[in-house]
């Protein structure tokens, strides 16, 4: 495959720039899978560098699903108007509305679970590896990975990507692509999701 149909595929594959992709296939060797990695983790990286910046535009959408049996309202923030239009931008922001009905998850960060919440799912994996018998030093590093799949559950931003077929996609690095290809700080501010019959 020439350089032009590698820059091409990534390009596809990433959405990413021109330069960038070629920045990326020439500091992975031309590997594909590592470029993607490599774009990935740049992505992430200006994510960060942008968070501080304030993102008060943006859109609210309503998703209606099974019939009006189950509904979601979701906002999503960026910076300016102009971004808030684009096609990118709308389409995440359907995707996450989606990734709410089929996910149920109760709240948007990790930071949002109170603490009384964290401390009491503590207490119930510590009872239970107690009575597996499992020794105190062992069970602190069972805890932590218990309360990464507790987060991976009800956080948003740490759940699987529903449609990521091989289930290694987060939310939150869905989040941190777009970021990164877009170049303005966005942020997923708050939900609601009803279920007929649900309390």
């Amino acid at each position: 495959m020439s350089s032009m149909e590698l820059i091409s595929k990534l390009r596809s594959m990433t959405g990413a720039g021109v330069v960038d992709c070629k920045v990326a296939l020439k500091e992975s060797g031309d590997d594909i899978e590592k470029a993607v990695k490599w774009l990935r983790e740049k992505g992430m990286a200006s994510a960060v560098k942008k968070a501080e910046r304030k993102a008060n535009q943006g859109l609210v959408y309503s998703y209606i699903h099974s019939g009006g049996k189950l509904g979601v309202l979701v906002e999503v923030n960026c910076e300016t108007d102009f971004v808030a239009k684009t096609e990118d931008f709308q389409n995440f922001v359907k995707e996450v509305a989606m990734q709410i009905a089929a996910a149920s998850p109760q709240y948007v960060r990790r930071e949002e679970v109170p603490a009384e919440i964290v401390e009491k799912e503590k207490e119930i994996y510590t009872v239970q590896l107690k009575e597996e018998g499992k020794p105190a030093n062992i069970i602190e590093k069972i805890l932590i990975g218990k309360l990464e799949k507790f987060y991976s559950d009800v956080c948003l931003m740490d759940q699987i990507y529903i449609r990521d077929a091989a289930g290694k996609e987060k939310v939150k690095d869905m989040l941190n692509a777009l970021i990164g290809k877009i170049g303005e700080n966005m942020v997923i501010r708050r939900f609601a999701r009803f279920k007929v019959g649900e309390e």
